[in-house]
Order: C-alpha cells, then sequence, then structure tokens
C-alpha cells in the first residue's frame, strides 16, 4: 500500500481509482466493509482502490479542545489500513486552504481533476466542503453530470446486532471495556510510536517505564491496563499508564510502559502496545509514596492477568 501526503503528490497511476472518504479511526467492522466494497469495485473496473482521510481529523480542526479522542494515531490508521488490501491511502492536510472549498470546488479539483474518480462510496451522512454545503445528493448528481458512480454504505451491525460506529467504540473505550471495542473493531486496541526519553520518574520509583510518544494525540484510552508490548519481532507483558500523570501535575498525556519480563534499551525503538485489560482510571495520588504503592499494585494485577491466560 502507498501513503500519499497531498493531492499534489497524486501522478497519473493514481487516477480513475474507485474512492471511498472518511476519518476511518479505528479502522472497524464498519470500515472493513466498505473497504471490501472498494476493492470488489476496483477489480470490476481495474483501477486503484483508494482511500482519502484528513490530518488532522477535520472536528479537531474545528474544535481541538472538544474534539473526541482517537481510537488510534495516523501511525496506527495506517497500519491497520495497509492490511486491508488497499492500493493507496490519500492523506489530505486539512488546513484552511481545504476547509475553504466550496462543495463545487471539493468535487472537481479533488475528486475530478485530481482523481478522476470512476465510483465514490460515502455514507449517506456524508457532509463535506465550507459549511458542510455538500451532502450525498449533491456527490449523486455531480456524479451524474461527470459520468461517475457515487454510492452509499449501508451500516454494519455487530455481533450482538448492535450499529458499529467509531463512536460506540470510543465510549467502550472511556469506560475501559476493551472488549466490547475489540468487538466492534474486529482486531486488538492498538497504539504504535517511537520510545523516547522521559524524566525517569519510573526508574526513580523502582518501576523503569517505556515512554512511548503519543505526539500531542489526544487518545481514547486513559488510565490503567495490563498490555503486551511488540518490539524487534518480540512480544512482553506489562502495565501501562495512559494519561496526563496528575499526581505530578503533568499536562500532555503520555503512554508509560512497565515491562512484566523485559530488562534493556528500548529508546527509539518502534513499538507496538496491545491493550488487553482495563485495571483503573488515573487518578491524582497523595505523593510519591502512595504512587509508588499503587503502581506495585497494578503491577501484581497485570501479572495475575497474564497469569490467567
Amino acid at each position: 500500500m502507498e501513503l500519499i501526503r497531498g493531492i499534489h503528490n497524486i501522478r497519473s497511476r493514481h487516477k480513475e481509482c474507485v474512492l471511498t472518504i472518511g476519518n476511518f479511526d479505528g479502522v472497524h467492522l464498519g470500515h472493513s466493509a466498505i473497504l471490501s466494497r472498494v476493492k470488489a469495485l476496483a477489480k470490476q473496473y481495474d483501477v486503484p482502490a483508494c482511500i482519502m482521510i484528513f490530518e488532522p481529523q477535520p472536528r479537531e480542526f474545528f474544535a481541538p479542545d472538544t474534539a473526541p479522542g482517537r481510537i488510534g494515531r495516523l501511525r496506527d490508521k495506517v497500519a491497520l489500513l495497509a492490511g486491508q488490501g488497499i492500493d493507496y491511502v490519500l492523506c489530505m492536510p486539512f488546513n484552511p486552504k481545504l476547509q475553504q472549498l466550496n462543495a463545487q470546488a471539493f468535487c472537481q479539483k479533488i475528486l475530478l481533476d485530481g482523481l478522476s474518480v470512476k465510483h465514490l462510496v460515502v455514507g449517506d451522512d456524508f457532509r463535506f466542503g465550507c459549511d458542510r454545503q455538500g451532502d450525498f445528493e449533491y456527490l449523486q448528481a455531480f456524479g451524474r453530470q461527470n459520468h461517475f458512480d457515487v454510492e452509499n454504505t449501508p451500516s454494519v451491525l455487530n455481533v450482538l446486532g448492535e450499529r458499529v460506529s467509531s463512536t460506540v467504540i470510543r465510549h467502550a473505550l472511556e469506560r475501559g471495556d476493551v472488549a466490547a471495542a475489540e468487538m466492534n473493531m474486529g482486531h486488538p486496541v492498538t497504539l504504535n510510536g517511537r520510545v523516547v526519553h522521559g524524566q525517569q520518574l519510573g526508574r526513580k520509583l523502582g518501576f523503569p517505564t517505556a515512554n512511548v510518544n503519543l505526539k500531542g494525540v489526544r487518545s481514547a484510552l486513559s488510565g490503567v491496563y495490563a498490555v503486551m508490548f511488540d518490539v524487534e519481532g518480540m512480544r512482553h507483558n506489562g502495565v501501562a499508564n495512559i494519561g496526563v500523570r496528575p499526581t505530578v501535575n503533568g499536562k500532555i498525556a503520555i503512554l508509560e510502559v512497565h515491562l512484566l519480563d523485559f530488562k534493556g534499551d528500548l529508546y527509539d525503538k518502534y513499538v507496538q502496545v496491545t491493550f488487553c485489560q482495563f485495571i483503573r482510571a488515573e487518578r491524582k495520588m497523595a505523593g510519591l509514596s502512595e504512587l509508588e504503592k499503587q503502581i506495585q499494585c497494578d503491577k501484581e494485577e497485570a501479572i495475575r492477568f497474564f497469569a490467567n491466560q
């Protein structure tokens, strides 16, 4: 799969594609159904299968302080999409220039001139263009005028008969229900990133941690979890905290992982953290002594979890 950053990097081999557009946060079962349809159509037309995503996501651009936390970062999303058999992902920077395009300009400059779309698959509640002027009916009319088809995507239900959506998954993660999130996603809840240097507080308390850079992205995940930690083809069990660390007056959310069965240098290595079991919510302790005792309890809880698997 090829990742293309911006419409200006589109080449002739990318054009005349079957396209779908969306955030694809979490790449869940509903997304998988859309992508299966896109791939089938691309095979029928003998053209590339393409996904258009936005970075930042539109709600993060318009209201960064109130936008919902992400199920995964861009790196996580691209990794999951790469496993779906799509030819390329077009990542559009959501900036003032794109935001100011009206519906007609978006269709003409992006869909027609930029991509020469053969077939477009979007949800029937899809809105686009400046002030959300464009909708599904507008796309259908534009497609008829310019000789490409537009179809909507039906809702997908999980095994309980409930509609699958990124919102449902976020709510599950916010209450620590990893199993419900996995059921709707069809795969484990993971975050990928590079291990960076931290404040060494965990080491001072006797619990050294690998700090995974979230690059300022607010996550739907929060609290303490039993996790699996993959690095360089090896898997280790651990206990992780994702949050702002209120006991030490932290402001920016980070992901810290204490490994139960590993000692060594992990700095600058790319890792994947799989969230297995929620242990507790993040809370402010009275001081470092109480924090140290709580971390020990969390570690013991994670050890018990993995012993029972």
